[in-house]
């Protein structure tokens, strides 16, 4: 029951419907800013009066944290409406891409936040849902169309429950003795894909976790190295005795691929890959290995050497009980556009060969 009640609360915050979150401290009624429209704004927020909730990372963006009640750096934020906050605005205090275009935001007045841990919960959701954690807080109960409690949105947050779902021979470039391995849960929609290269014997297997990326892995951009890798772990599993790629759906690094863009858009402004993600009000990186280590085990692989030079890959499958006995680098050569992104890699989220 808690993971469909999570489920349908995402479904309604990317379509646009508003959600009821609850916690110990309280309830919340919400619509997502991103979502919101000329529509389903009027409906939700007949007299323009409700709240705007956002991440303590953007609030500090806007200026907030010398006020009292946005000074807690952890904290969810709540804004005052003002009478010149519509929905354009709003979503201009959502979206960081946007504040170039529109640097005389404000001022803004931070508001008490009576539920603070439903209101985190609801940061929490919207991150599972892929869309900026910024909301509309209706000042009193309205209709929504799915409700969820915070145990619930914790608990979607955890790995899911995969289960292999078909699997059939693949023959690929460099690697025509390869099989592809299907996995999908009816926890999440996303499904992950294994390919298993060369012939299964004894020995430990070499393993590579590629989170997907379709500007890299697919349209070949440079702003990554993302592509590239992609193909040499194949190729350097291919040349060991056998071993197992697994292809994770975990779009930019677990914000997903809309906010990867904006990422992207961040970083053209001056911004690292680390400094994007957090001013978006996203985890520097959310991807969760416990998917991971669940397809090994159903390929019935519990040790092996891991191909990576992110050494939290490693700690993710040992804290989950995959032996790592041996970390492979992987070095691929930098281009003019994506230096800085490999230095950021290295310099602050522990990279190394």
């Amino acid at each position: 029951m808690h993971a469909r009640a999570a489920a349908r609360a995402i479904d309604a915050l990317r379509r646009g419907w508003a959600v009821r979150v609850t916690a110990d401290d309280g309830t919340l009624d919400l619509l997502a800013i991103e979502s919101a429209d000329a529509l389903s704004l009027p409906e939700f927020d007949p007299d323009d009066s409700a709240a705007i909730l956002v991440s303590a990372s953007r609030a500090q963006t806007l200026h907030l944290a010398n006020q009292r009640d946005a000074a807690d750096p952890e904290a969810p934020v709540l804004i005052a409406r003002e009478s010149w906050i519509d929905g354009t605005l709003a979503m201009a205090i959502a979206d960081p891409v946007r504040d170039l275009a529109t640097p005389m935001k404000g001022p803004f007045r931070a508001l008490p936040i009576v539920s603070p841990r439903a209101a985190a919960a609801a940061l929490r959701l919207a991150r599972l849902a892929g869309i900026l954690p910024a909301y509309f807080v209706a000042a009193a109960p309205v209709a929504v169309d799915a409700e969820v409690d915070e145990q619930a949105i914790l608990a979607y947050g955890s790995a899911p429950r995969l289960a292999i779902a078909t699997r059939a021979r693949l023959p690929v470039a460099g690697a025509e003795n390869s099989e592809i391995i299907a996995f999908r849960s009816k926890d999440d929609p996303r499904e992950h894909i294994a390919l298993v290269i060369g012939k299964r014997d004894g020995s430990a297997p070499v393993i590579r976790l590629h989170s997907e990326c379709l500007t890299g892995d697919v349209l070949g951009s440079l702003k990554c190295d993302c592509g590239p890798q992609l193909h040499a772990a194949m190729h350097q599993i291919a040349g060991a005795q056998w071993g197992v790629l697994l292809y994770l759906r975990q779009e930019g690094r677990g914000i997903g691929l809309i906010n990867k863009l904006r990422a992207y858009a961040l970083q053209d402004q001056g911004f690292d890959t680390v400094d994007a993600n957090t001013r978006l009000g996203f985890a520097i990186d959310a991807r969760d290995f416990a998917v991971a280590a669940q397809m090994l085990r159903l390929l019935g692989i519990e040790r092996g050497r891991l191909l990576t030079n992110n050494p939290a890959k490693v700690a993710g499958l040992d804290s989950e009980g995959i032996e790592i006995i041996e970390r492979l680098p992987l070095a691929i050569a930098a281009n003019p556009h994506n230096a800085h992104y490999l230095d950021t890699k290295r310099d602050r989220t522990g990279h190394q060969l």
